[in-house]
């Protein structure tokens, strides 16, 4: 049974794509397209809940997107780094799953994992193209391919994007997607310590900074993300 994926989202930590892209996500699975995500970990350093809980919130989040697979790479988080044992199991998901698009963390943010995971990614992207970089899954050799494009997601710092997606049909749909963590956000029955993204006012944020996105485009409601290459318009008249 074919695997293949039209877009794999990598994440540093289970929550960052909903905050972040999970309008973009719901989107293009409603048109049809095939949208997993790989988080690179278990989110065991947060300040609140447990890796039970982040695993059960991840799973309550997959099947509210309507995602069709989603793994979990278990590197250490806070900690992990961009070597070459980190790249591998990267590379590996990518052959797996053969995307045509995959959307990273963001370039830099407030949290240093969502920077380096964005460089992890990008770095293993190019290394999946090289057939000489040997790669294995349930024991058969795995062929190299390399994804068309890596878009970065815009998360807790703002960064000008080089492109929006309008979402604004989905604002209602995400932000019931962000609540499934409820050990990590608002919660009025909560114990859990307090946190930068723990109060009430954390949701106001992520909507308006996405309608600061939307804005300029004349959207009610956007997620932006940044290139790491000019993308091709085809028409001029396609652009919006």
């Amino acid at each position: 049974m074919s695997e293949k994926l039209d877009v794999l989202v990598f994440a540093a930590h289970p929550d960052d794509a909903e905050l972040s892209c999970s309008g973009t996500i719901m989107k293009h699975i409603d048109a049809g397209l095939k949208v997993g995500i790989v988080d690179l970990t278990q989110g065991e350093m947060g300040s609140r809940g447990t890796v039970e809980t982040r695993y059960a919130e991840a799973e309550d989040a997959t099947k509210l997107m309507g995602i069709h697979a989603r793994v979990n790479l278990k590197l250490a988080d806070g900690f992990f780094e961009i070597n070459k044992e980190s790249k591998r199991l990267i590379v590996e998901q990518i052959r797996r799953f053969q995307p045509s698009i995959v959307l990273a963390n963001a370039i830099k943010d407030r949290h240093p994992d969502h920077g380096r995971a964005g460089q992890l990614v990008s770095e293993a992207c190019f290394l999946s193209g090289l057939r000489m970089f040997e790669t294995t899954w349930n024991n058969e050799p795995q062929d190299a391919m390399r994804p068309k494009a890596v878009y970065h997601y815009i998360q807790d710092y703002y960064i000008k994007p080089d492109f929006i997606v309008d979402v604004s049909s989905y604002i209602d749909r995400k932000m019931d997607v962000i609540k499934s963590f409820k050990t990590q956000f608002f919660h009025p029955e909560s114990n859990e310590p307090q946190t930068p993204i723990s109060g009430a006012d954390f949701f106001e944020f992520i909507k308006s900074r996405m309608m600061e996105l939307g804005r300029p485009a004349g959207v009610k409601f956007a997620e932006g993300f940044t290139v790491e290459r000019f993308p091709e318009v085809k028409n001029l008249m396609d652009l919006n």
